[in-house]
């Protein structure tokens, strides 16, 4: 099992690199099995949960390739299960994405309840509703959603939950709205570019979809998906956490690929608290970060709002500015078990309800800890970073979920981690290898080496 030991105080400078977006690749890879031919996706992330979703898509009947140019070809034409099993969609819950492509292409789906990170209970309570209101006769039994749908139909779906609009629920609604008969109009649906882009990509396999990006989705059913080839948009939260790791460093780094237009509100959120931003154009940004940070008052909130997965890495920023902050997350009130382990770094947070009220200190201290979640490691990493002394960082493995080879982007740019073994930690999987020129995608490790929490 893989740690980072990392020794703070070094500035980060320099140029790096944004890759593909994982949470826009996720529900892609799930919708080609609406599609009876070959996909071509370009700018696939090299992840642990990509790794994760093609097993899934190959025990169903999917034939994946890779080429040199990190090109990605899957050809569902041989998809002949309807099964997702507990298994595999405990390991991920964007392996959830797969029911509407399966209600659209056949008619039926058995998919496992999902698992995931542990930040807070995510039930797809909304999901159902809208694969419902579309015809899906809907049951579950013994911890498997199991759909059944003679013809699925056109029809109005609301998808607002307690804390706003589900993004897996809009994916999944949208793709099997696809072949519906009639038109769909998805109402309070997910804003997110992640979302977006699965709909960018659907239309270009024959699709008619209007207004994604807006609340109201509108969906016009078509015969059949056909084959085709399409680049995934780049990550707008490892642009985020690079950007803090800047910040947090008193850096000065020039961040390439990344989606400016996406990352709005987290632009105006660094420069609240005192970093300075430039972007000469769409796909490029420069930080440069002050010597004192200035407290804020920032709040998670669904797109255009600021990214719940960028909540963690902002309150380590926060845990340095000079006077009190507050962290609110509307999305996934529970998500702070990250604050734990700042605290044993020096931090000063206090927990209320979806809110964290934290005062700022002159320093951190490197310390041992633990990662909860994909977010919780990187904001743990970056704390780190800033850190007077040396950081133990366990349980990366979280972090080889959404970051491909993080700590050398962050090497490359002046800082000091080591990657090693820590034969304390539970056995995990190793980060996920991509092998060109195969006939096939290396699968990762077995599901049964992998821990349920994931």
């Amino acid at each position: 099992m893989d740690m980072f030991s990392i020794e703070g105080g070094h500035r980060l400078r320099g140029t790096v690199r944004v890759d593909g977006s994982k949470n826009a690749a996720l529900p892609i890879l799930a919708a080609t099995l609406a599609i009876d031919g070959v996909v071509q996706l370009e700018r696939i992330p090299q992840l642990q949960d990509i790794s994760t979703m093609v097993r899934l898509l190959q025990l169903m009947g999917s034939r994946v390739t890779i080429n040199r140019m990190n090109q990605m070809n899957v050809d569902g034409s041989d998809v002949r299960t309807t099964v997702a099993p507990y298994e595999m969609v405990r390991q991920m819950r964007a392996s959830v994405c797969v029911l509407g492509p399966l209600l659209a292409r056949f008619g039926t789906a058995r998919v496992s309840l999902p698992g995931g990170c542990n930040i807070g209970h995510r039930p797809i309570d909304l999901h159902l509703r809208g694969l419902a209101a579309l015809g899906t006769d809907i049951r579950l039994d013994a911890g498997y959603v199991i759909c059944r749908a003679r013809s699925l139909r056109g029809a109005e779906v609301d998808l607002l939950g307690t804390n706003g609009p589900t993004v897996t629920g809009t994916c999944n609604v949208m793709v099997a709205a696809t072949k519906a008969r009639g038109t769909t109009v998805i109402r309070n649906a997910a804003r997110e570019p992640e979302v977006q882009d699965l709909a960018k990509f659907l239309k270009s396999a024959g699709a008619m979809i209007h207004g994604e990006g807006t609340e109201t989705i509108e969906i016009e059913g078509v015969d059949e998906l056909q084959s085709t080839r399409f680049g995934i948009i780049s990550d707008r939260i490892e642009a985020a956490t690079l950007a803090i790791a800047t910040a947090i460093t008193h850096g000065d780094v020039v961040i390439e690929n990344a989606p400016v237009e996406h990352l709005a509100a987290v632009i105006e959120a660094l420069q609240r608290i005192g970093v300075a931003i430039e972007s000469p154009d769409d796909s490029t940004l420069r930080v440069t970060a002050a010597d004192a940070f200035r407290p804020a008052e920032l709040t998670a909130a669904p797109y255009p709002g600021l990214p719940t997965d960028a909540q963690a890495q902002f309150m380590a920023l926060l845990t340095l500015a000079n006077g009190q902050s507050r962290m609110t997350d509307a999305v996934f009130p529970d998500r702070f078990m990250h604050a734990s382990e700042l605290i044993r770094m020096g931090a000063q947070i206090r927990l209320a309800g979806n809110s964290a009220q934290i005062t700022g200190v002159s320093k951190l201290s490197g310390a041992p800890v633990m990662a909860s979640d994909l977010r919780a490691s990187a904001a743990l990493v970056l704390a780190g970073l800033a850190a007077e002394g040396r950081t133990e960082v366990r349980r990366v493995y979280h972090l080889d979920r959404g970051y491909r080879t993080f700590e050398k982007k962050l090497n490359q740019l002046g800082a000091n981690i080591e990657r090693l073994d820590d034969s304390r930690s539970d056995t995990k999987p190793p980060a996920p290898h991509f092998e060109p020129d195969r006939t096939s995608f290396r699968s990762p490790p077995s599901a049964d080496d992998l821990d349920s929490r994931r």
